[in-house]
């Protein structure tokens, strides 16, 4: 029998919902209603407009065929009535009809609905500080605000700019402004390291270096405190805890929360964090509603707890589910496992699963390995450094996240996604040592970074390697006494040669070919830290040392090349 699918929000999942639904049952009538002029856009795509990237704003509402998706195209090739400017302002459950809100006229009307599909998504949080609503302060809320912000940059009236939050879209809104359009840029977070949450404090400082080479400056641990006002009452200065910023623009970026009140008042279930709670089929705590996308939470598939993970790519598989199960399907979406990526200049970032502090957190007896490595065979040109950060349990072994960053942005998403694949079966560090991965020169070395990373853990866990990581370094090195540490570099002389000079009491240098015939210059009274360009020279000292009886050893894992990209001095 046919339905009416009535669908609150039109700019991800509900037009995917809406789509596959039709599909499926084409006699069937779907009514899809947004707040806003514009649906069905990429929304991720949106600091890549405000760079120039993406040269107008329609590119990000077509298809790959180049139609437009405005209500006519869904009017006419999908058979769906939309609704913009349109806003849902009541669920009578009981009656199955929602009251919507002719935005601008204020003309209200009843929508009867079959089932009921809420696509809310979510909204920037704010800040509660004086001078917060004043002109200049934007949030990142959408493909019309995104519009304005462009118009002021490119109109030539902004060339100090503060962006308020150093997460994924902070930092992508700081590198629009600083990249394309030479906008001096400042980045407030009141968090001690970029991408909080998501990376490990070492990969961050790595990404924050690169970041401030390109000529952003960063405050960490600071709060805003106000925003003050300058000529014609717009803001013009962002007072923190320690500076007073001078700002043409500012961008606020310090997350989202769910849009779920409308889903509240009408009494389903809600979370205390605020997401409305879905079962594996989306739907809500009401069988005739489902709900998907950034307004739900999510089961995490590593730890089994509730999560909120506002990703697009889950909106979208998330509305096919939607569409599936509206036509009397049994699609399930299981949960996910948080996967992610960033662009920030000439590197990238990405991950999957837990990060070592959220794997503490969770319960788990975690530890985690570092590996920096070339992405490609040594001997093709295209060759560039990847930095890895692998998560896994104590004992077991078993893998529960991965971090990175790397210059060749499509190889490490490549090998996040492979490890996103494994993660819901549980893997282990010797099943990623041993995984089968496709080989040639240009793409990979013939004994892949992920492989690298397995037995680099392996090798932890059965007592073949200690190994600390650039932050215990810069410890050890920042204490440096008479005494120690006693650094051994196994690179050859001519790479030593500059550190032997300026450090001769602490830096020391023995090629590791060399270690076997020269292990009585090596003290055994102090501790030994051994480094080399990126570990592997310095594993192998290591297994040199062990065997001859040394004792108080570690190798910096990564070696120079993570020491000098996260800044270390030495």
């Amino acid at each position: 029998m046919p339905q009416h699918v009535v669908i609150i929000g039109a700019v991800a999942l509900g037009p995917k919902a809406a789509a596959r639904f039709k599909r499926l049952e084409p006699d069937s009538r779907v009514t899809m209603i947004d707040r806003g002029k514009l649906i069905s856009y990429g929304g991720c795509g949106i600091p890549y407009f405000v760079s120039g990237d993406v040269s107008d704003a329609s590119e990000l509402q077509t298809t790959a065929f180049h139609m437009l998706r405005d209500e006519a195209f869904f009017r006419d090739t999908k058979d769906v009535d939309v609704r913009t400017e349109t806003e849902a302002v009541g669920i009578d459950r009981e009656a199955r009809t929602v009251t919507v809100r002719h935005l601008p006229t204020g003309r209200e009307e009843v929508l009867a609905y079959d089932k009921l599909v809420l696509a809310t998504g979510s909204t920037p949080s704010a800040l509660s500080v004086p001078g917060s609503t004043l002109g200049g302060i934007h949030t990142v809320n959408g493909l019309e605000a995104a519009q304005h912000i462009r118009a002021l940059v490119s109109g030539g009236g902004v060339s100090r700019a503060v962006v308020v939050g150093a997460g994924f879209i902070g930092l992508e809104m700081t590198v629009a402004l600083a990249d394309m359009w030479g906008v001096e840029t400042t980045v407030i977070e009141f968090r001690d390291q970029i991408l909080p949450g998501v990376i490990s404090g070492n990969l961050a400082r790595m990404a924050q270096r690169h970041m401030e080479d390109k000529g952003v400056a960063f405050r960490l641990g600071e709060q805003v405190r106000a925003f003050e006002a300058g000529a014609g009452g717009r803001v013009a200065r962002v007072v923190t805890d320690d500076a007073v910023l001078e700002a043409d623009l500012v961008i606020v970026a310090v997350g989202v929360r769910p849009n779920s009140g409308l889903a509240r008042a009408a009494g389903l279930a809600v979370s205390e964090r605020g997401g409305i709670q879905v079962d594996e089929h989306l739907r809500t705590s009401d069988p005739n509603i489902f709900a998907g996308g950034d307004c739900v939470e999510l089961k995490h598939l590593i730890t089994g707890s509730p999560a909120y993970l506002p990703l697009g790519s889950l909106a979208n598989r998330q509305g096919r589910v939607i569409g599936t199960n509206l036509a009397g399907g049994a699609a399930r979406f299981s949960g996910a496992v948080g996967s992610w990526c960033v662009k920030l200049f000439d590197i990238s970032a990405a991950g999957t699963g837990l990060t070592l502090t959220a794997a503490r957190a969770a319960g788990f007896d975690a530890q985690s390995v570092h590996v920096s490595q070339l992405d490609r065979a040594h001997f093709h040109p295209d060759k560039g450094i990847m930095s890895l950060d692998l998560v896994f349990e104590f004992g077991t072994g078993r893998v529960l996240g991965m971090q990175g960053l790397g210059v060749g942005g499509d190889a490490l998403v490549g090998r996040v996604d492979v490890l996103a694949s494994l993660l819901p079966s549980a893997p282990t560090v010797e099943d990623l040592g041993g995984l089968e991965m496709a080989y040639s020169p240009p793409f990979a070395a013939a004994l892949d970074i992920l492989n690298v990373l397995g037995n680099a853990a392996e090798n932890i866990l059965e007592g073949r390697n200690k190994g600390i990581q650039v932050d215990e370094f810069a410890v050890r090195w920042g204490a440096r006494n008479g005494h120690g540490p006693y650094v051994l570099d196994c690179r050859e002389r001519a790479n030593a040669e500059d550190l032997l000079k300026a450090h001769p009491e602490h830096w020391h240098n023995i090629p590791q070919g060399e270690l076997r015939g020269r292990l009585d210059e090596v003290p055994r009274d102090t501790g030994v830290v051994l480094i080399c360009n990126t570990g592997a020279r310095s594993y192998e000292a290591f297994v040199t040392l062990a065997h001859a009886g040394f004792r108080d050893v570690v190798s910096v894992e990564g070696g120079m090349t993570a020491v000098l990209a996260a800044g270390v001095r030495v």
